[in-house]
């Protein structure tokens, strides 16, 4: 069961997706050749359109796992639940804006917004696996089926 800030957080995820169906309809125009763009600039906004909906999708099991696990709500817990999907939100925007400015051949300086996206989706993953891995990061004891083998 989600936790009420998990049943949140999600429907916050949801509601994201309307602005990822925006940019799919985008990237149709795009391929009809409805709006000019550089090889480079299609490429990097199909990157980023990509990116946003795996992420809403990771986000979401993440949350899941962290709430089914029990994963305490501490700083810890915030973290294994937030970082992904602001990591995602970050490497897509990272894509989306260093791809801007007419006849982009190559990224602009907001390039680094992907570098730093990239390292908050790490730190989320490596965050959430680390609280499922070690049973004192959780509200209860580990599962009885799974005795404690150290």
């Amino acid at each position: 069961m989600l936790t009420r800030r998990s049943q949140v957080i999600a429907g916050i995820l949801l509601l994201s997706i309307v602005t990822i169906e925006a940019g799919g309809v985008f990237e149709t125009q795009i391929s009809n050749g409805n709006v000019e763009t550089t090889d480079f600039q299609a490429s990097f906004w199909r990157a980023g359109h990509g990116h946003a909906g795996v992420m809403v999708s990771l986000s979401l099991i993440a949350l899941l796992l962290a709430d089914g696990a029990r994963v305490a709500w501490g700083a810890v817990g915030w973290l294994a639940r937030l970082a992904i999907p602001i990591g995602g939100l970050l490497m897509s925007a990272g894509f989306f804006l260093s791809a801007l400015g007419d006849g982009a051949t190559g990224p602009n300086g907001f390039v680094v917004v992907l570098g730093l996206g990239g390292v908050c989706l790490a730190v989320g993953v490596v965050t959430l696996a680390v609280t499922l891995l070690v049973p004192s990061l959780q509200e209860r004891s580990p599962d009885a089926a799974f005795p404690d083998l150290t």
